[in-house]
């Protein structure tokens, strides 16, 4: 079995810039894996190059194949979360277990009063 799961309280998704988040890390791997790693990314989608930038990682090192953690992670101030008609802006966060490609992304919502920004 190759389980991977973020669990946020409530399912809440979308926050405010600077607030700080916490969830749960969950995996269930055939394998122990060498290191698994949570990392709050952003990246943008729409026309022209796709930009990707790791904000913040958390590595555990030496973890059983089954486990679970609790991580927190304090959301920078920007770039907020936004859709425009040429490019958009989109937060998430990923469990990756490496070697290998056991990885899973959810995304989150970075913006005030946590809604995202749209721009006509």
């Amino acid at each position: 079995m190759k389980n991977l799961e973020l669990i946020f309280a409530h399912n809440m998704t979308e926050f405010d810039p600077g607030a700080e988040i916490g969830f749960i890390a969950s995996w269930d791997l055939e394998s122990v894996p060498e290191t698994v790693e949570v990392r709050l990314v952003w990246n943008t989608s729409g026309k022209g190059d796709r930009d990707l930038k790791v904000v913040k990682t958390i590595r555990f090192d030496s973890p059983a194949a089954n486990d679970q953690r609790d991580v927190t992670f304090a959301l920078p101030w920007g770039p907020y979360s936004f859709s425009g008609k040429l490019i958009s802006v989109i937060w998430a966060i990923e469990l990756v277990a490496l070697p290998g490609r056991h990885s899973i992304r959810r995304e989150i919502t970075v913006a005030p009063r946590g809604k995202e920004v749209v721009i006509g």
